[in-house]
């Protein structure tokens, strides 16, 4: 299934990865994706791309996986010159172009900027980026000192509030 855009009035793109170099002459490019799996990017018909502060959206002419990369294709880029001006740019979709996750799961970039407070109400900080790292993902948090609290639901995890902005966790901070 491809998702088409149609971004909302105010709508906050989500960032689904980034061009990181060029594939043959042909005006192709390799993609680092953020999706899981990896060539999930490729659902999307249209991308925003951000290069510079400048945003512009293109379609996907065509792409697949190679290896642990993706490459693509996008249309009106025919040559390895035009896909070069697109090297570092992020590739991101409209939150609407984005299926509803099921309840309890999220998004990061909905994670991303919540306080994290524990249980008896101690800041620890917001949360800056989210780390994957095989076992489980990483809420890292913003600020000194810096804190890494595994992102386990219902055991370290106790309540994700994205409406009032707040995780609530059962973490020893010390």
């Amino acid at each position: 299934m491809r998702g088409t855009i149609q971004a909302a009035a105010g709508s906050r793109p989500v960032p689904l990865g980034r061009i990181t170099g060029l594939y043959g002459i042909k005006g192709w490019v390799k993609v680092f994706s953020y999706t899981d799996p990896r060539e999930a990017i490729l659902n999307y018909d249209r991308w925003l791309l951000t290069c510079d502060g400048n945003t512009q959206e293109l379609e996907v002419a065509e792409g697949r996986r190679r290896g642990k990369a993706v490459v693509a294709r996008l249309a009106g880029i025919e040559d390895r010159d035009a896909a070069a001006l697109l090297v570092d740019c992020s590739i991101a979709v409209p939150r609407e172009a984005l299926p509803v996750v099921e309840n309890g799961r999220y998004y990061w970039t909905d994670l991303e900027g919540l306080d994290v407070v524990t249980r008896d109400g101690r800041s620890l900080g917001r949360v800056a980026y989210l780390l994957e790292t095989g076992a489980h993902d990483v809420l890292v948090t913003a600020g000194e000192p810096e804190h890494l609290i595994p992102f386990v639901m219902d055991e370290v995890i106790l309540d994700v509030d994205v409406a009032a902005g707040v995780i609530r966790v059962d973490w020893d901070w010390d």
